[in-house]
């Protein structure tokens, strides 16, 4: 009876603790960043549908002895990685996480997202695209500050990704260039992701005037069916004939995009846009959380991706701006700086602040369908980004 306890408490996080105090410590570290994640999602409403079930996964993945997860299945390179391996002794978080490692959940919340996305906007106004792609000078700001202060080539990449504010983006990146930063780049990505509205707002009037912020833009003209319907043709022919590695994200978000404008697919629109997106994000949220083991995470290296993260995506932000800004003057007044910041990957909430700053300024100004157009461009920008670096670098 004796020997029953004491084999019982040697299976208890109580005296996990009692003999490892250090490393207890670590996980104790960990759920404070848990419960800080969980603030931010359930307080302050910021990404809670990514950040809850991110948070979570780091928290199963942080309970001493509950093996869910084990990174040495994966941390190996693809030529010696075994499935069965992960089916025969692998924990619920990792078959979970083979979505991730086979690419598979980031392209299936691609076709989700293109499913609600309205690509009108820039169809109607195709000089947003250029706005959406100077919104990624903090991708390769980024890229090469890391590359300075001594990461891998294959590691720059995947936290310069971080500025594209997409998600899934960097998920695909990184568990393919450098999948032991996979917990720290992801939950940095949607974190910043959901301070979006905290983070620009400051840098986008540092660079804008009091009269450019009140420019208000003429209403787009309107788009036909054919139109909409072309494009996510012509833009998957484009994009992956020139960068086949972007083909399984920007082929499944026009799949998803063909979807909704067709007016055939209804029922295959509304799955793409709530059930398989929503479970998908589950899925991905867990496993991806369940990467940031106290051991892996609490490192020198977390903490300057999190800093390279944070400079990713003002300097997004400044690019798309500062471009804006030069929009506007070669227009003459007619484009309004502050959509250029909407050219970074987070849809629709990148375009939101665009609207709400340009309100208060002027509140009879809409920028919100104008602001989607870089919006969106920053979407298929982010995606061309992921595919340079992959084709590069893989």
């Amino acid at each position: 009876m004796i020997d029953f306890f004491v084999n019982f408490w040697k299976t208890t996080s109580l005296y996990f603790a009692a003999s490892e105090p250090l490393t207890f410590l670590k996980y104790i570290l960990m759920y404070i960043i848990v419960v800080v994640l969980f603030y931010l999602a359930i307080k302050k409403d910021f990404e809670p549908l990514l950040l809850i079930p991110i948070a979570f996964g780091m928290f199963l993945a942080n309970l001493p002895g509950a093996n869910l997860y084990h990174p040495e299945l994966f941390l190996v390179p693809d030529a010696q990685f075994d499935i069965l391996r992960v089916f025969k002794e692998g924990g619920l978080l990792d078959l979970l996480y083979l979505g991730v490692k086979l690419g598979v959940y980031p392209s299936l919340i691609f076709m989700g997202v293109g499913a609600m996305t309205d690509f009108s906007p820039l169809i109607a106004n195709p000089k947003s695209i250029l706005l959406g792609a100077a919104a990624q000078l903090g991708v390769f700001a980024a890229f090469l500050g890391a590359i300075a202060i001594g990461f891998t080539p294959e590691a720059a990449a995947s936290i310069g990704i971080i500025g594209g504010a997409d998600g899934p983006t960097a998920v695909l990146v990184t568990k393919t260039l450098a999948p032991q930063l996979l917990g720290a780049i992801a939950i940095a990505a949607y974190s910043y992701m959901a301070l979006i509205p905290i983070i620009q707002p400051p840098f986008m009037r540092m660079l804008t005037t009091k009269k450019e912020r009140s420019i208000v833009m003429e209403t787009l003209r309107p788009v036909s069916k054919l139109e909409k319907v072309a494009f996510p043709v012509v833009v998957t022919i484009i994009v992956c004939l020139i960068l086949p590695d972007a083909a399984p994200l920007v082929g499944l978000l026009m799949l998803g995009n063909l979807f909704a404008v067709s007016g055939v697919t209804d029922r295959l629109s509304k799955t793409a846009q709530n059930e398989l997106i929503n479970i998908v994000t589950i899925f991905l949220g867990v496993s991806v959380g369940a990467t940031a083991n106290a051991e892996r995470f609490l490192t020198f290296e977390t903490i300057s991706i999190i800093v390279l993260g944070l400079c990713a995506f003002i300097f997004s932000t400044i690019g798309g701006v500062l471009f804006g800004k030069f929009m506007c003057w070669v227009t003459k007044g007619k484009i309004n700086p502050l959509i250029g910041s909407a050219g970074v990957s987070a849809v629709p909430m990148a375009a939101r602040v665009s609207q709400v700053v340009g309100q208060q300024e002027n509140p009879a100004n809409f920028l919100l369908m104008h602001a989607m157009g870089p919006n969106v461009a920053g979407v298929i920008g982010s995606a061309v980004a992921a595919g340079v670096f992959l084709s590069t670098f893989k």
